[in-house]
């Protein structure tokens, strides 16, 4: 039974959909209350979203490793790595009696994506469940597989939106997602067991940076007929980035792949222009809330 829902808002303090949600929520529940699921919104980097900044020390998205989460040195830690810790306390830790059942993480992206669901386990079969009844509402799903990960969430990213705006429609459309899951999580806590189905999902393969001279600095952008075009496919030879004088680079890969995060504002400093997927069908097995998942 997942008794215990946790809806994170503000992990980045600029993506504005999941800290208005949150903050809607925190003052009033009603709308998120399902029976028998005990569901606690809350803001998870609250200086960040004080200062409308993606983040304060470090990206808190990325803290949650385990070299962090053990990491001694209280306020000489860098604040988002403090608050790892803290969050990992109060919501996990992974595999704890402890820890919340799902973890949803709201998130913002300047990319041309719609609403996509991050999972990070193709084992999971409850969350991809999940993902395929909140698929009703045009989802998609990327997959970027973490086995190690000892801190797991549900992340949730819907644009395009400007940092630090907030756009009516991808805050209703981020609200629309969350009710589904929740809906789903009170129909499985309900004894509802979901048959067995096959889910497109899109397999993250490879992050492509922009091009760059000897002293780094960047020398092309993302060509005018792949910019908003998140998830269309990307073929050998077709353009890919233009350069400021005007030449053309093409992809070069080996086949057809499908690009999204394209021009993300956020991954410039991660030197990413973009990453590429691969599609695949996974077959998932039925589940019901007497069965255990593994994660």
């Amino acid at each position: 039974v997942s008794s215990r829902v946790a809806i994170f808002g503000g992990t980045h303090g600029n993506e504005m959909s999941g800290v208005m949600l949150v903050n809607l929520w925190v003052q009033n529940n009603t709308e998120v209350q399902r029976k028998g699921v005990e569901v606690q919104p809350f803001i998870t980097n609250p200086k960040a979203v004080e200062k409308c900044t993606r983040y304060v020390d470090t990206d808190l998205n990325r803290a949650f490793t385990p070299e962090n989460l053990s990491t001694l040195g209280g306020g000489d830690l860098p604040y988002e790595v403090r608050r790892a810790q803290e969050i990992n306390r109060m919501f996990g830790p992974k595999g704890s009696p402890e820890a919340y059942d799902v973890i949803f993480d709201l998130h913002n992206t300047t990319s041309n994506m719609g609403c996509t669901l991050l999972l990070e386990s193709s084992k999971d079969h409850f969350n991809l469940q999940m993902m395929n009844y909140i698929q009703a509402t045009s989802c998609l799903v990327l997959l970027n597989e973490h086995p190690l990960l000892k801190y797991s969430t549900s992340r949730l990213e819907v644009g395009p939106q400007p940092q630090g705006v907030l756009r009516s429609n991808i805050f209703e459309s981020m609200r629309d997602i969350l009710k589904h899951a929740l809906d789903f999580i009170e129909l499985f806590n309900a004894g509802m067991e979901f048959p067995p189905c096959t889910v497109e999902v899109f397999r993250l393969s490879e992050r492509i940076d922009y091009p760059r001279d000897d002293n780094g600095n960047i020398i092309a952008m993302v060509h005018p007929n792949l910019q908003d075009c998140d998830w269309e496919p990307l073929n050998p030879g077709d353009p890919m980035f233009q350069t400021f004088d005007g030449k053309t680079i093409h992809y070069q890969g080996s086949g057809t792949v499908y690009p999204t995060f394209i021009n993300e504002a956020a991954y410039y400093e991660k030197q990413q222009a973009f990453a590429t997927t691969r599609r695949e069908n996974f077959a998932l097995c039925s589940v019901n809330k007497w069965q255990t998942f593994s994660t």
